[in-house]
């Protein structure tokens, strides 16, 4: 998938780099879609397990809001397939069954959580719902990613043209963000 694309997942080509017939696969996966429903559980999963480790080592402030966009960039980049797989759908056909999509659920529901509880803190006012906040930041940080990707997957994060942007996303935010004093 990393050379061809995530669509272009072939079982022929599966099998003989595993060293097996094709057929042989059928005995773990009942379809190429069973594939990829294992590797949408897989990588919501994996980056569910990422949040919930920023959440748990970050006082719920601005690093966090910087941790969790610096996070998806590294997630895209360490594993670009399955964030393609998570976060953008390419395979014309496939959606997730129910145990995927209580996996998105569960992330979700972590993301809408930590938000309300930085508005609730006082910490950010954003002037919309806590989840709106969420799906704007959602989509803020899945652009960037997403731009990363398609311009300069080569470069580290903190280079490139969006790569480096994360700073000053924070630094947008939180000059809107930010309550106002009286």
């Amino acid at each position: 998938m990393r050379e061809d694309g995530v669509a272009a997942l072939n079982l022929q080509e599966v099998a003989r780099r595993v060293g097996m017939r094709a057929p042989s696969l059928y005995t773990y996966f009942p379809s190429k879609i069973a594939i990829y429903e294992a590797l949408f559980v897989l990588g919501m999963r994996m980056y569910r397990e990422r949040v919930e480790q920023i959440i748990q080592t970050h006082d719920p402030d601005w690093e966090i809001i910087h941790a969790a966009l610096t996070n998806q960039m590294e997630f895209a980049l360490e594993y670009p397939e399955l964030y393609q797989l998570v976060f953008q759908r390419p395979v014309p056909g496939f959606v997730p069954s129910a145990e995927g999509m209580e996996e998105a659920y569960k992330l979700l529901e972590i993301s809408y959580t930590s938000m309300a509880k930085l508005v609730d803190s006082g910490l950010i006012a954003p002037g919309i719902s806590a989840e709106q906040a969420n799906d704007l930041f959602i989509a803020l940080m899945d652009g960037l990613t997403a731009l990363h990707l398609a311009n300069e997957p080569h470069l580290p994060i903190g280079e490139g043209r969006f790569g480096s942007l994360i700073p000053a996303a924070v630094a947008l935010l939180r000059a809107a963000w930010t309550p106002k004093k009286p």
